[in-house]
């Protein structure tokens, strides 16, 4: 029996039964949805719509469709057609009539949007911690290996000699970020909608600022329309998530790159690697794939969630209950990802000497000599044509800056002098950077130091 049967003269077709029912969707929020039943029951007996004794009777059965859903013993069919009537009929099976009177001042609009938002608070600050524990991974990295000599790329070509701790300090900038965007959404959806009902509010005397103190939120939703109607705060929410997840991916493609043979700078730790069905030697980066892959996924539930909700009229429309599917797997891919790319970086290791040697005498030192000449005199620009002459001459008998003497440099431009070689060390050169954020030894300290005190709430 519906809940409309009221209504019409015939039950819905099995097949609409089926394509309407979000059970398999919504019932991840049985824990949600009980929780916000406890809080209206309470609520009503406060006001005295309830008897104290029919709130006890509601609770107690509350309790037990708890225990039953908890154990499997409760498996509701898609006849229910979601989670909130399952709760409710079951509900009412045990306690009896009183179970039909828990629904009074309340609608299935406003407790979906409660149980959402209630879900939405624990899965998001679940994902803040991740992405928190994301940063402490990427500093404990910059322990262990903040000090290696890389290739800085632009374009994906070399372009300045850096250390690898500054490589990873800018990734861990991006992931604070990402957890404040986490935390932005948290606060703004930190508003209660029960008890809006289906837009218009009730004539029965409850008490909103009740239920929302009850469940935790910071107060109710100021108008009963938009407490239904709203998903903004899904939308930010699964923004918030694209943005982290696109962050993972670009994390995830240069494990893939630096794992390869070409680059040879990582290895992965077998837990996050795979081998190959038919070639022995293989050892793929899946973890990192499969970050760079499910990022897709993100973007696509922020895509579904926009697009489902430009053109429609207030207040609730059925296309609303789609919202679910896109937010769930949206949060918990992201979580998932995550998770999976804090294990990577705690799981490699780094071949420290990979580009010590490589680095010497490499065109990337151009930008060197011409911050040399500028230390001399010489305009910037003027000092950019000269160095890129030197390493047209020195290209055209292939080779690289390792050939040039003193007599070479005064010879490009008089300004130099036999100091200029010493800028050609690609270690010195990064160590030389030390302005505000930039790749030196200090400022990677004063980064990673700033950091901690971030994630220890400083």
């Amino acid at each position: 029996m519906a809940l409309w049967d009221g209504r019409f003269s015939g039950g819905p077709a099995a097949d609409m039964v089926l394509f309407s029912q979000s059970l398999d969707v919504d019932l991840r929020m049985w824990r949600e949805d009980i929780a916000g039943s406890r809080a209206h029951a309470r609520m009503l007996g406060d006001v005295g719509v309830l008897s104290s004794s029919d709130v006890l009777v509601l609770l107690d059965g509350l309790d037990q469709v708890e225990d039953e859903l908890a154990r499997g013993v409760f498996v509701p069919g898609p006849e229910l057609e979601d989670v909130h009537m399952a709760v409710e009929s079951r509900l009412t099976e045990i306690v009896g009539e009183v179970g039909a009177r828990l629904h009074t001042a309340r609608s299935r609009n406003d407790q979906v949007a409660v149980d959402v938002r209630l879900w939405m608070r624990a899965r998001l600050t679940e994902l803040a911690l991740a992405q928190r524990d994301l940063v402490a991974a990427l500093l404990e990295r910059v322990d262990v290996d903040g000090d290696v000599l890389i290739p800085g790329f632009t374009h994906l070509q070399r372009g300045q000699p850096i250390l690898l701790g500054h490589h990873l300090l800018a990734y861990a900038w991006m992931v604070q970020r990402d957890v404040g965007r986490i935390e932005d959404a948290l606060r703004r959806q930190d508003q209660s909608p029960l008890g809006a009902c289906a837009m218009a509010g009730t004539p029965h005397p409850i008490d909103r600022h009740r239920t929302a103190e009850l469940l935790g939120f910071a107060g109710p939703v100021q108008n009963a329309m938009d407490a239904v109607a709203a998903r903004d705060h899904q939308c930010e929410a699964v923004s918030a998530c694209a943005i982290a997840v696109t962050h993972l991916s670009r994390m995830a493609e240069e494990l893939v790159l630096w794992s390869t043979d070409e680059f040879a700078l990582v290895r992965l730790g077998d837990a996050y690697t795979t081998g190959s069905s038919i070639m022995p030697q293989k050892r793929n980066p899946d973890a990192a794939e499969l970050v760079r892959g499910k990022a897709g996924r993100v973007i696509g539930a922020l895509q579904s969630l926009l697009v489902m909700v430009k053109g429609l009229p207030l207040a609730y429309n059925r296309d609303l209950q789609e919202d679910r599917q896109a937010l769930f797997d949206a949060v918990e891919t992201t979580l998932a990802c995550t998770r999976i790319t804090a294990g990577a970086w705690r799981s490699l290791t780094v071949r420290r000497d990979r580009y010590e040697e490589a680095l010497k005498g490499h065109f990337l030192l151009a930008t060197e000599l011409a911050d040399f000449l500028v230390t001399k005199g010489v305009p910037f620009r003027e000092a950019h044509h000269v160095v890129g002459r030197l390493v047209r001459d020195c290209e055209a008998v292939g080779a690289n800056f390792s050939i040039l003497d003193e007599a070479a440099l005064k010879a490009a431009h008089p300004a130099f002098d036999a100091s200029a070689l010493l800028w050609l060390d690609p270690r010195r050169a990064a160590e030389r950077r030390t302005s505000f954020g930039g790749t030196a030894p200090s400022e990677i300290a004063r980064q990673v130091g700033a950091l901690r005190m971030w994630l220890a709430g400083a």
